[in-house]
């Protein structure tokens, strides 16, 4: 056997994966980069993956619930997926970000289908790929809301409209119960000092008004930098800052004996907005099982572990503690083998994710008057996330949500303010959001009950695509390389001259100050 061999056979149990950062709603022009570079390059994905801002909007109503300005509400194209008069190419993940129709991924809190072949991975969540763990969070961290329940919904307030999708301590608190190793995890937030672990000069060149923050340490998530040294995943894929960055972080000290007494490294890549001549998607060839086949599973440790912290859920507004060291109750619920194999048997011993896809809303229909289609958003459940609860044997939060009549206190300001509707259809312009804005029915079968125990805490200690570019290199969880821009390891197809129209760029770039506010680890916003 030649000195090549392995690596030739570890090239045939690789699997194609995509990863692009902000969507803000432009599939067409995303799958349009997956269809040239599988056209041209001969290269056949099995899986794309999302960031966050995906802005899975499928009406006017949806529109409502993102925080942005009036004249930055567009549909966009995830309408055509939703309506099925198109259906994504590749099976694609996403998570949640800051820039979201929040009543659409509320109605999926455990994840869930967006349109066929299109999943969202609810407020955390992991599931598995072809023998590869994918989890992710959603959201972005703001520290006034760090701690409170799941309150929101809508018709929004000004201010819900906002919190909806700040990170909670909840699924934070889930996903440091996981023991099982993860191969890749997806954040729309960067975890809190990864650019110290790459070329932090050539980030503060093409952005310098993070300087401030890099230099106070504030810039960047703190749940997931902890959550980055708890799970120390193989790849950590994130967005939100508008610009590509790759990082290695070396988790010490090394770990178990059986990786070899090798030092475990995550590999982390951030990537741009979906704009031309922006690197906003690049491919990775990532080792998996070839025996396991490319549909979507549940994985059975975190199903476990949602089950086990149901009694934790809070959709109130106060602030709600987790248990720990000290607490008169279970502060550590890392399942048992005889606690999955309960979950597993309520599941009929059956982790596939079904193909339950159905539509809650009418979606937009570009014939339609605009005014006709203005409607006021309004809470509801969603049938997949029914049938997940009612197998699994816990609450939905926006079932828990509707039980409580009582509606949201500032609600009534927005009734003036959704008065009228900003309604633009996608063009092939395309628009930068200023960065230093903060952005962001179908009656179902009842909720089936549950009874919640009360628990009784003592007052917490607190702490603290260039196409001509394209490059195709193996990249498994144990080669030590970063993806950046001269040194890629993968494909970056982020500017497609063919598949794209050309976005002229201003003589004079004028960097404004923003984003200097995004991250707070403080309850100062």
């Amino acid at each position: 056997m030649s000195a090549t061999s392995p690596r030739i056979l570890r090239r045939r149990v690789a699997m194609k994966v995509a990863v692009e950062g902000c969507a803000h709603g432009e599939l067409d022009r995303i799958y349009e980069a997956v269809r040239y570079l599988q056209e041209q390059r001969g290269v056949k994905l099995d899986l794309l993956i999302c960031c966050g801002d995906f802005q899975a909007t499928r009406n006017a109503a949806d529109l409502q619930c993102m925080a942005v300005p009036p004249k930055y509400r567009r549909m966009c194209s995830f309408y055509k997926y939703y309506s099925g008069e198109k259906v994504a190419p590749v099976l694609t993940l996403f998570v949640g970000g800051n820039h979201e129709a929040s009543n659409h991924l509320q109605e999926l809190a455990y994840g869930g289908w967006v349109a066929p072949r299109i999943y969202y991975l609810g407020y955390a969540g992991i599931v598995r790929v072809g023998g590869l763990r994918i989890a992710g969070l959603s959201g972005i961290f703001k520290g006034h809301d760090y701690m409170k329940g799941h309150f929101e919904r809508p018709p929004y307030s000004e201010d819900s409209k906002r919190s909806a999708y700040h990170v909670r301590h909840l699924e934070v608190f889930r996903l440091k119960q996981v023991q099982t190793p993860v191969d890749i995890f997806l954040s729309h937030d960067w975890p809190r000092g990864v650019y110290h672990h790459g070329d932090v000069n050539q980030l503060l060149r093409h952005k310098p008004f993070f300087r401030e923050e890099v230099e106070s340490g504030s810039l960047g998530s703190k749940p997931c930098e902890e959550l980055l040294h708890h799970l120390k995943p193989c790849y950590w894929f994130a967005a939100h800052l508008h610009t590509k960055f790759a990082a290695l972080v070396r988790h010490s000290p090394p770990d178990s004996p059986d990786k070899g007494g090798k030092q475990h490294h995550t590999r982390f890549l951030a990537l741009d907005k979906c704009l031309p001549h922006r690197k906003f998607l690049q491919v990775l060839d990532i080792p998996h099982d070839p025996v396991k086949s490319l549909e979507l599973e549940y994985d059975l440790e975190w199903l476990t572990i949602v089950y086990l912290t149901n009694h934790l859920l809070s959709v109130k507004r106060g602030i709600h503690y987790m248990p720990g060291a000290g607490a008169d109750e279970r502060c550590n619920f890392a399942p048992t083998r005889q606690e999955m194999d309960l979950v597993l048997r309520r599941l009929n011993n059956n982790l596939t994710v079904p193909l339950n896809f159905t539509q809650t809303v009418t979606p937009y229909d570009p014939a339609e008057d605009a005014q006709t289609l203005a409607t006021r958003p309004t809470a509801q459940v969603n049938p997949q996330t029914m049938a997940l609860c009612e197998r699994l044997g816990v609450d939905d939060p926006m079932s828990l949500l509707l039980e409580d009549n009582a509606p949201d206190s500032a609600n009534a300001s927005l009734i003036e303010a959704n008065a009228s509707v900003s309604f633009l259809v996608t063009d092939d312009s395309a628009v930068e959001l200023d960065g230093s804005l903060e952005l962001d029915v179908s009656t179902c079968s009842p909720r089936v009950s549950l009874r919640r125990s009360a628990i009784v805490l003592p007052s917490p200690l607190h702490s603290e695509p260039d196409c001509s570019d394209v490059e195709v290199v193996n990249s498994g969880c144990d080669d030590v390389s970063t993806v950046s821009q001269g040194s890629t390891g993968g494909e970056d197809v982020s500017d497609t001259p063919d598949c794209q129209p050309t976005d002229p760029q201003p003589k004079n770039k004028k960097f404004k100050r923003r984003n200097q506010a995004l991250y707070q680890s403080t309850d100062n916003d």
